[in-house]
């Protein structure tokens, strides 16, 4: 039987290795938008819009950390404040339409990365790797 704990120690240093590499992609794909800030920008496409301080909830970071985030994304173009329906005095975050053209941009060139990379992998391995990263997203209550 594999020894538990060697098995954990490659998963998290391989993690790791995949976090750094996600990092430094992203930075290549758009050099202004980094992970985090194709994060949000996504996050705002999926919910049509939100506040700040529901993005700064929603990924347990500070709201001066979202803030500054958000500042740089306004200063590209790529995300506004309106109004909030419910509530005048309220701001709701958006994406404009250079923000919405960047990201489906970026998204299209990750994912051909991804395929790329992938590219020698058979069916049966793809959905068991997929499988795999669900099931321990779920386990973990990873964020969006």
């Amino acid at each position: 039987m594999p020894d538990r704990d060697a098995s954990v120690e490659t998963i998290q240093r391989e993690l790791t290795a995949f976090a750094r590499r996600a990092r430094a992609a992203a930075a290549r794909m758009h050099p202004e938008l980094s992970l985090v800030s194709f994060t949000l920008l996504a996050h705002l496409e999926d919910r049509g819009g939100c506040r700040a301080t529901d993005l700064a909830a929603h990924y347990l970071l500070d709201k001066s950390t979202v803030s500054r985030q958000i500042a740089a994304l306004e200063r590209l173009g790529l995300v506004e404040r309106r109004p909030a329906p419910e509530d005048q005095r309220a701001q709701v975050l958006h994406l404009t339409d250079r923000g919405a053209g960047t990201l489906a941009q970026v998204t299209a060139n990750r994912r051909a990365a991804f395929r790329e990379r992938l590219a020698d992998w058979d069916e049966a391995d793809l959905d068991r790797f997929a499988g795999y990263l669900l099931r321990y997203n779920a386990s973990a209550g990873a964020l969006d």
